[in-house]
């Protein structure tokens, strides 16, 4: 069994496509996958499957989602070790002054790549920063100019549609369970 952690966009974001963590769980353990927890609601769900290939596996999660819930569901996928490689290969220092800056990973869904999705992403100088991972974005911006960041500009950009984006907290937050630890508000 590989573990995962499906990566929902789109939900319980201003009231549009309420889906309660419960219900989540339960669509997914319904669909065959064990040891389902979900972690927030903005839709971060970590499982165990015997398929692999994310690509179908992607496309299986979407279909099941979009029936059960009834929304246009869109999933990115990623297995422990991409997860492992997201959180090791950060830039120095990244996640390390919370107090300073807000950081962000921004999760590409394939085709999309970190060079054309970073030829996109505008920043303020001075304000936010932007670095390629594998199949990420690094994102990270001044908490004292956070009103100034480019960030949310994202979100009326075309490649947006192929892009999901969770903090730092939760990205890490996301490998520890993956490596079975589960934190109180799973």
């Amino acid at each position: 069994m590989a573990t995962y952690v499906a990566l929902l966009r789109g939900i319980n974001v201003g009231g549009k496509n309420p889906i309660g963590m419960a219900a989540l769980r339960a669509c997914f353990e319904a669909g065959g996958f064990g040891n389902v927890a979900t972690y927030i609601q903005s839709g971060n769900v970590v499982f165990e499957s015997a398929e692999r290939g994310s690509a179908a596996l992607t496309r299986r999660i979407e279909e099941m989602l979009s029936g059960a819930f009834e929304y246009p569901a869109s999933v990115v996928l990623r297995d422990r070790g991409q997860m492992r490689a997201i959180v090791e290969r950060a830039p120095k220092g990244f996640g390390s002054e919370p107090a300073t800056y807000r950081y962000d990973v921004v999760f590409l869904k394939a085709p999309l790549t970190a060079k054309a999705a970073i030829a996109s992403v505008l920043t303020r100088e001075g304000v936010d920063e932007a670095h390629s991972g594998t199949g990420v974005l690094y994102f990270s911006r001044l908490v004292s100019r956070a009103g100034q960041s480019r960030l949310s500009r994202m979100v009326s950009l075309p490649v947006y549609q192929s892009m999901t984006i969770r903090n730092w907290n939760t990205t890490t937050t996301l490998l520890r369970m993956m490596d079975g630890v589960r934190p109180a508000q799973a």
